[in-house]
């Protein structure tokens, strides 16, 4: 297995750099991110994957380890090719790929073009517990931590006028789109978070069972 490439680059075009190692030219795929750090008569080095096929082997080169690991595990989901999972990183930096695999955020994949709503729900569920954001609780310690902070939004929404149910959902979803703030576990953060996803000017008043007069 090529694990990475050093040498001097030789060539760095839109899609593909060549690396010269002894006389050698090796060419590997990149994002336009890992391209841009190469730059011709320079010595240059990327991390790599072989994609060996019955009619090609391709290399495929990351700036750093983190990339050549989440470029990897999502060639483990059905119907994402190399190059599929190249534009995934194109798109998004690993930790942003990490954490929507995490939350379960299908917009985030939708973004890459050529990943419709279909392919982005299937990622999402493949990807399952194989991706963690670096810094982050397993998935258990992420539970347990929701566990401590989430009956105290629900009170504060259930005060407010909202049923137990139809907070829980509110909150499920408005975290959905900044799951960040759920890994800080703050409170009154949460239910600032969830009560503008619902929004201030009574577009979502249908989600009451109530008011307070």
């Amino acid at each position: 297995m090529i694990s990475f490439l050093r040498g001097t680059v030789a060539h760095v075009g839109l899609s593909t750099a060549v690396i010269d190692l002894n006389g050698a030219g090796m060419s590997v795929y990149a994002t336009p991110q890992t391209l841009s750090r190469l730059h011709v008569g320079e010595e240059g080095k990327v991390f790599t994957s072989l994609i060996v096929r019955e009619d090609s082997m391709t290399l495929f080169g990351f700036a750093d380890d983190d990339e050549r690991e989440v470029f990897e595990v999502l060639l483990s989901v059905s119907g994402v090719g190399p190059r599929l999972a190249l534009a995934v990183l194109a798109v998004h930096e690993p930790e942003a790929i990490r954490v929507a695999a995490h939350t379960g955020d299908n917009k985030t994949f939708t973004k890459v073009p050529g990943i419709g709503p279909k392919v982005a729900g299937r990622i999402v569920l493949e990807l399952a517990g194989k991706l963690v954001p670096h810094g982050t609780a397993p998935a258990a310690a992420t539970t347990a931590a929701e566990a401590s902070w989430k009956p105290q939004v629900v009170a504060a929404m259930t005060s407010l006028g909202w049923s137990e149910k139809d907070a829980s959902s509110s909150i499920d979803k408005a975290l959905a789109d900044e799951p960040e703030v759920s890994f800080r576990g703050n409170v009154p953060e949460i239910l600032r978070t969830t009560l503008r996803w619902l929004g201030q000017d009574g577009a979502r008043a249908g989600n009451r069972v109530g008011s307070r007069g």
